[in-house]
């Protein structure tokens, strides 16, 4: 049994434990049914507005894709940094080499 000590220092007796009323115990059921459809609400209402954004993005860059950062068929032709350096062959002079013939005994 477990005591508990009162304002003056000195042990106040065995503390007594009621159990919770079916009115209780009711009441703290619907209050998590309550908190649940609560959580499932709000998770639902969550998923349809990130869905809603990603569909508006998805429309924007198909409508105007030069303002989403995707390059258009007009735009330049893309450039190896590395070729432009001179570090690695450039993929031009290897579509331009003509294959060499295997040597024939």
């Amino acid at each position: 049994m477990a005591t508990r000590p009162n304002q003056s220092g000195r042990s106040a007796g065995p503390q007594l434990v009621v159990a919770p009323t079916q009115r209780e115990l009711r009441s703290q059921a619907i209050h998590r049914l309550q908190m649940g459809l609560f959580g499932l609400a709000a998770m639902l209402l969550l998923v349809g507005l990130a869905n809603i954004i990603m569909e508006r993005a998805r429309m924007a860059e198909s409508t105007f894709p030069q303002a989403a950062g995707l390059p258009t068929e007009a735009a330049a032709p893309k450039s190896d940094p590395l070729a432009d350096m001179g570090v690695i062959p450039s993929p031009e002079a290897k579509a331009t080499a003509a294959p060499v013939p295997a040597p024939t005994n």
